[in-house]
């Protein structure tokens, strides 16, 4: 299988494209990003890329920043998207396409409502989320519209080793192993009571391309372990796999404005068209985050 990711020298894209080689496809993208703003840029792309897959991935993606930023969220991650599935449906034998969306569209749910199927109303709460129940719509209208085998995908939160350190994991393991290097006893934190639903990045990449096989066309899936972890209870952890001993320290800079408290999904439906399960425990992504965050500390100049 020819496959095209947008976005593909991204987190996400790095593991998928190494998952997707992994499994025999040939991945037609270098990891060279294309402007998914620029229409022009995209068709071209598309069109050398002659795919029969693509996933696309490519978008912003930290929801706090997007609260200062959100007509450029919605003009990069909706109207992206409208240039990829454009470009798609344009290919002689149009490609099968997995959007990767968000889980930050159900927004704040209740406890009654956990865990979140597909069917429950979107309600985003951030300028992130908006942009990508947006870019959702767009992707429907392609398929009823046009036919193009669309399948949405809605990933819950994951991490993994080269994210960025603007995400929750990473940034807690480069402060604890900055506090130990430093014999600092304080760890900033922002919200500790919030619950997310948290996957390794490579299950992730396997759930996508999964999608891209046994997807069915228009339908949603949501990309999610089931369970939730408590922030507090994950930083927690990630103390005691360094063997570090420091203080919480709450920091107003690190809260949000509005903030979902508990973001637990259900996987039954990917599981049904798939098989897929996590395999990744995990200790073993928390370790493997502390791990490069001390190799990116000591690699930096001092």
């Amino acid at each position: 299988m020819r496959a095209y990711v947008t976005g593909g020298s991204g987190f996400v894209g790095t593991w998928l494209r190494a998952h997707l080689a992994e499994a025999g496809d040939e991945v037609v993208a270098t990891g060279a990003e294309v402007d998914v703003t620029d229409p022009g840029a995209v068709a071209r792309a598309m069109a050398d890329a002659r795919p029969d897959a693509v996933y696309h991935l490519a978008g912003l993606a930290h929801v706090g920043r997007s609260w200062q930023e959100p007509a450029e969220y919605f003009r990069v991650n909706a109207g992206g998207t409208l240039h990829v599935l454009e470009a798609a449906r344009r290919c002689p034998g149009p490609p099968r396409v997995v959007v990767v969306s968000s889980a930050e569209v159900y927004g704040s749910v209740g406890p009654d409502q956990l865990p979140v199927g597909e069917g429950e109303p979107l309600r985003p709460v951030s300028p992130y989320a908006a942009a990508k129940a947006a870019a959702e719509l767009v992707a429907v209208q392609a398929h009823l519209g046009h036919g193009l085998a669309v399948v949405r995908a809605r990933p819950f939160n994951h991490t993994g080793p080269g994210q960025a350190a603007s995400f929750v994991v990473p940034a807690f393991a480069r402060r604890i192993v900055a506090a130990q290097r430093d014999g600092t006893g304080a760890l900033r934190v922002g919200n500790l009571s919030a619950a997310r639903d948290l996957l390794d990045v490579r299950d992730v990449a396997r759930a996508y391309r999964l999608l891209a096989v046994g997807g069915q066309a228009g339908e949603a899936y949501n990309v999610c372990s089931g369970g939730a972890v408590v922030i507090g209870d994950l930083v927690r952890r990630m103390l005691e796999l360094a063997g570090a001993d420091l203080e919480l320290v709450e920091d107003p800079e690190l809260l949000r404005p509005v903030d979902v408290p508990v973001l637990r999904g259900d996987p039954s439906r990917l599981r049904a068209a798939t098989g897929w399960r996590p395999e990744v425990p995990l200790d073993a992504t928390l370790r493997a985050v502390l791990d490069q965050a001390r190799a990116d500390l000591e690699a930096a100049p001092s």
